[in-house]
């Protein structure tokens, strides 16, 4: 093959991407079958000569089990020490990332690469972390299960019968720079595991009950074995590609079968499938799709598409290409994947013929080399009619085809009477042309109509176009005129050149507007799969996504189309809101549910359950089969094109990913919530056992110390005492309401009672209540006379003055001053309430106003912590914004601004009253 000239494009996409790479840190995972045979003693081994060789080595989190010659490994390494977090009153080591990325060593080991970290880290999984410091440019040591690969967890589960809820993405395990395979063969781990190597003693037996079954470790090792295989043969084709080696590595068996529409098709499938399993290699089904395959008969595309599902059903990847010439499409595609073996059909047996036209078979043997090319002889009997109809009568069984509907709707007679007209036009133009120039100059006027109707008819009418040129310029432009005969022979020549420019002409502008709808289409099917994928990707529901799938579907394919789901009793069932699941109401759930069960489609053009009118295919996602995608078209032939079967399950994947994307989002929405409120449940019962222990304590103290020796107490002692009661009750009421009042605002049901009030009046009358609680604070007060009235609900807005006076009281030292300002802005009123004591910690502005969050400060003084979560949440009640900075010169400054709003007109007797008065 010619030497191509390397893509530009691709060029600079490789130097950004091993620019990417040189600004990262390398990722080594020591990768094995299960635990115990020995991952995280081979990466201590491969750390500590690291070190020896001056390698800054530490260790993040690694896990000894409990096992003394991995302990041993670790003794003198550094580590760091591990985050501790606090999971429902349980201490949990975790890695510290912050001090990780703080220190940043160059190489890290962090164990368990699948590990799910506990509520309050960084991130949720392990391997985030793990990414983030090799985004930080540090190399990174760590150890990894097969069982933990996100596309092998069903495969593990239905071997082992242990689900493995702990999942790496496929796509960073195969981004890693190295995987070391650490391999130990069962009866050696079994003997591990016995001796106590790899569990406690109490464990031992349960591992060999379940999990750590003989027949269990080889099939893990297995695949383990496959998956670094497969990750090794992945490298090569990166290797050969970044050389530009075009020779194909016969490292690996892989095997390319090429298929077109003749009825030997399903033999060369089936050799395949025989080859593959007998060497055990994988295998690709390839068409390939020319200018000239377009134009075959529905019957055939329909049996090329019943060859391809064939192929896919016996476990072949298959794919569609599209190009001029078929030999240089296979040859590309078996040296890009690095095919050992290419299957085709045997050549045409028509010596003259093939040496005109030549063939695949040749011109794959003359040009491919360091692959295999084996020639799969027609079986005998098959190239006969009766073979030929016996095979197309199976095709169209299998797929559910009535011959009554594929034959071709296109009518073709305007395409030749446009052809007749411009050749009138031509002979006009070319009349007027006569006897002033050569009659041999007014062929190029017939070329001209000629070109014009193959660009616009295609190639039969420009056929008929040439056909008739040259009729007509015979018969009215060569003497003798109006005869067909020539009188001089050199005409002769002229009409042949004619003719064969015609046809030539006629024929790549015929190729070239077929390519160019070809690539229309193609072009509007990428925009419409590029089209629901965008707006698939904003949905954030599955009411959004299931509406944004019916309708593309429905357009794209012209077909009436419903996306089944399960209902409430966890089984396909038909949506409750059709007009937006869709507009297919009579999908057959049987058939649905079956599909659902077995993640294999059916239905129209399907080999199960051919008879249906529909097609069913399974959402398939990641982790689940999320339901089911009926599709009935109006024409049921359009869903046997190939190229519309693949794009419709290209439609299937996609949907499919986005309704699991939701529903996981959803899910994570409900367990932070969950989290939320055990986080909250956590805080209200670390914080109230303490200030609901301390005020029954001395409740209970001074009630027995009145009820079991009243006599023995003076009068001064008892009347102490009941004062005592009478506080902490008090203190408890307090706490009590607060509960109350928080629960009330976050559910909504304490409505506001707005009323037109004096920020003055408000201020007063706050002032008035709490004498007791600022005696030892002078307050001072600074409202401006003009301050407009305010709609807001009194009481409510006298206790977020309330809280904040008591809380500038409590956390100030004895004879501070308080001071309380009001001003108005445009944004509406604003009031401050600001203090000289002690002020709060940079960085806790935010989390002043959370649920039962205190300062811990030395003036810290009892409570739940709910005074400012109140606050907030009665000022937002009103519209308005409450926040807290330190003040200038020390002390704390809490700013809320209110709405101000028009208040009503003043009644005329009121003219002469003052504000307050009137607000009275």
């Amino acid at each position: 093959m010619e030497t191509e000239r390397p893509n530009p494009d691709a060029l600079l996409a490789e130097v950004n991407a091993a620019a990417t790479r040189a600004r990262r840190g390398r990722l080594k995972i020591f990768f094995g079958a299960s635990a115990g045979v020995g991952k995280t003693y081979a990466m201590l081994i491969a750390a500590r000569e690291q070190m020896r060789a001056g390698t800054d080595v530490v260790i993040g989190l690694l896990e000894t089990h409990g096992r003394a010659e991995t302990a041993a490994l670790v003794e003198d390494l550094p580590q760091l020490p591990p985050l501790m977090l606090d999971v429902q009153g349980t201490p949990v080591k975790e890695f510290d990332l912050d001090a990780a990325l703080a220190r940043r060593p160059t190489l890290l080991l962090v164990d368990e690469l699948a590990h799910t970290n506990a509520p309050g880290a960084r991130h949720p999984k392990r391997w985030q972390d793990v990414d983030e410091l090799l985004a930080a440019g540090i190399d990174v040591y760590t150890t990894l299960n097969v069982q933990h690969i996100e596309s092998l967890n069903d495969v593990v589960g239905q071997i082992t019968g242990v689900r493995v809820n702990e999942t790496l993405p496929d796509t960073f395990f195969e981004s890693a720079d190295e995987v070391e395979l650490i391999d130990l063969p069962p009866d050696e781990l079994l003997g591990r595991l016995r001796a106590g190597k790899v569990y406690v003693p109490q464990q031992v037996e349960r591992a060999l009950a379940n999990f750590f079954q003989k027949g269990n470790l080889i099939a893990l090792r297995e695949m383990a074995l496959r998956q670094t295989a497969d990750r090794v043969d992945a490298q090569m084709r990166e290797y050969r590609d970044a050389k530009s080696i075009a020779p194909v590595w016969a490292a690996g068996e892989r095997i390319v079968v090429g298929i077109g529409p003749d009825h030997h098709g399903e033999q060369r499938v089936r050799a395949a499938k025989r080859l593959a399993d007998a060497i055990d290699a994988p295998w690709h089904a390839v068409y390939v799709e020319t200018p000239r395959s377009l134009r075959l008969p529905q019957a055939e595309r329909n049996r090329i598409l019943g060859y391809l599902r064939l192929a896919e059903q016996l476990g072949a990847k298959t794919s569609v290409l599209s190009g001029s010439s078929v030999a240089d499409e296979l040859i590309a595609f078996a040296l890009t994947n690095n095919a050992t073996k290419l299957l085709l059909g045997p050549p045409p047996k028509w010596g003259l013929f093939r040496w005109l036209v030549g063939s695949v078979v040749d011109e794959v043997t003359a040009r491919l080399h360091g692959v295999d090319l084996q020639i799969i002889g027609n079986a005998n009997g098959v190239p006969g009619q009766r073979g030929f109809a016996d095979q197309l009568a199976r095709t169209k069984a299998h797929l559910g085809i009535d011959e009554s509907k594929v034959r071709s709707r296109k009518q073709r007679w305007p395409g030749y009477a446009a052809a007749a007209g411009v050749c009138a036009v031509a002979t006009a133009l070319a009349w007027a042309l006569f006897g002033r120039f050569e009659a041999t100059n007014l062929v190029m006027v017939y070329l001209l109509g000629v070109l014009g109707v193959a660009y616009r008819y295609g190639r039969g009418p420009a056929v008929a176009t040439s056909v008739l040129s040259v009729a007509l310029f015979d018969f009215l432009f060569v003497p003798p005129y109006y005869s067909f005969a020539v009188s001089d022979s050199q005409y002769l020549l002229t009409f042949g050149v004619m003719l064969v420019v015609g046809l030539v002409i006629s024929n790549l502008t015929a190729s070239v507007r077929l390519q160019a709808r070809v690539a229309q289409h193609r072009q509007l099917r990428t925009e419409a799969l590029y089209t629901m994928t965008r707006e698939l990707s904003r949905a954030s529901s599955q009411d959004d996504v299931v509406a944004i799938a019916v309708r593309h579907v429905s357009t794209v394919f012209e077909a009436q189309a419903v996306v089944l789901l399960q209902g409430a009793t966890g089984t396909i069932a038909h949506p409750t809101a059709p007009g937006i699941y869709g507009s297919f109401h009579g999908a057959d759930l049987g058939i649905a549910r079956w599909v659902h069960a077995n993640r294999v489609a059916a239905g129209l053009g399907t080999h199960t359950l051919t008879g249906a009118d529909a097609l069913y295919l399974p959402l398939a996602a990641a982790h689940q089969v999320v339901g089911v995608l009926a599709v009935l078209p109006a024409r049921s032939e359009r869903l046997n094109i190939p190229e519309q079967r693949h794009l419709l399950e290209t439609f299937a994947g996609q949907i499919a990913s986005a309704l699991e994307r939701v529903q996981l989002a959803s899910e994570r929405a409900l367990l932070a919530r969950k989290s939320e409120a055990e986080s909250v449940r956590n805080s209200l019962l670390n914080a109230i056992s303490h200030d609901l222990r301390t005020p029954l304590a001395v409740l209970v103290g001074a009630s027995s110390s009145l009820t079991e020796s009243p006599e023995s107490l003076s009068d001064a002692a008892r009347r102490e005492l009941s004062a005592t009661i009478h506080d902490e009750a008090q203190r408890m009421t307090v706490l009590v309401n607060n509960l109350l009042d928080m629960a009330r605002l976050e559910s909504g049901s304490a409505p506001l009672s707005r009323q037109w009030s004096s920020l003055e009046e408000l201020v007063g009358s706050v002032l008035n209540r709490l004498k007791a609680a600022l005696a030892d604070h002078p307050v001072h007060v600074a409202l401006p006379p003009d301050l407009p009235l305010l709609s807001v609900d009194p009481v409510l807005i006298e206790q977020v003055l309330a809280n904040l006076l008591e809380n500038a009281a409590k956390y100030t030292p004895t004879g501070t001053p308080i001071d309380v300002s009001a001003n108005s802005t445009s944004e509406g009123v604003v009031v401050e309430v600001a203090d000289r004591g002690p002020g709060f910690p940079p960085g806790d502005e935010a989390k002043l106003f959370d649920k039962f969050y205190r300062v811990r400060t030395e003036a810290a003084q009892r409570g739940v912590g709910l005074g400012l979560a109140i606050c907030k949440a009665i000022v937002a009640a009103h519209g308005g914004t409450i926040t807290a900075t330190n003040r200038m010169g020390g002390g704390a400054v809490f700013r809320f601004v209110l709405p101000a709003g028009t208040p009503p007109a003043v009644e005329a007797e009121h003219d002469s009253l003052p504000l307050a008065q009137v607000a009275r």
